[in-house]
This record gives C-alpha cells, structure tokens and sequence, in this order.
C-alpha cells in the first residue's frame, strides 16, 4: 500500500483596481508634463518610443505621418482599450487620433504608467 501525499497550492487571483476608463483625460497633459513636451517637441520619437513600450514595432507609428487618419495609433488606442478592459468606440477614437494625435499619445503614456504594475495578487503567500 502506497501513500501519496498530495499538495494543493492556492492559486493567486488577479485583481486590477481600475475602472473601464481611462485613468486621465485626453487634455490632461498638466499631469505629466514631461511626456507631454516630449511629444510635443518630436512626436515621431514619442509615439517609436511608447509603441515600443507597449509590445509593438519601434518603427511602426512612423506609417501614420503618410495619411489622414493615423492608422497605427488609431490600431494601438483600440488594442489598448481592449487590454485593459476600457469602455469606448472606434467612432470616437477616429475623431481623437486624427485631430488630436499628440494628446492621444500622451493619455495613452499615461494610461501605460498608471496600469504597469497595479495588479494586487489577492491569496499569494510569501516565502
């Protein structure tokens, strides 16, 4: 007769404490002024930069400066309202990145910051 033991881990949970908007407005540049100037003064270094934080090709947002309505950060505003679960629609975010890009690139560097590394695990045990 065999005994095994069998261990149970308790499995974290994943709660996020934001809501399904974005945690500024699009005008709010007052609340990071740096990053605002930034892109401001060089919006093309601006927009490689956060793209390239944000998982995409550095590269990539230099394709919007060919065209009216700036298709990659138009891609990269739904891909983040949909990662981080926020309420919106493409009619809306249409109108934004096309008359207002470098206001969009600054909420979007302020949505990352606000949401990089508030997640609470609820349950996790420390060694």
């Amino acid at each position: 007769m065999s005994n095994q033991m069998v261990v149970m881990q308790p499995q974290p949970n994943m709660v996020s404490r934001h809501s399904d908007q974005w945690e500024s407005g699009i005008c709010d540049c007052c609340n990071d002024v740096p990053e605002c100037c930034f892109a401001y003064w060089c919006l093309p270094c601006f927009t490689c930069v956060k793209a390239k934080k944000f998982g995409e090709c550095l590269c990539l947002p230099l394709l919007d400066f060919f065209g009216m309505v700036p298709p990659i950060t138009m891609s990269i505003r739904v891909s983040m309202r949909q990662r981080y679960g926020i309420k919106g629609n493409m009619c809306h975010d249409c109108l934004l990145v096309t008359f207002c890009r470098a206001c969009v690139w600054c909420q979007m560097s302020r949505e990352m910051k606000a949401r990089d590394l508030q997640i609470t695990l609820v349950g996790a045990r420390h060694l």
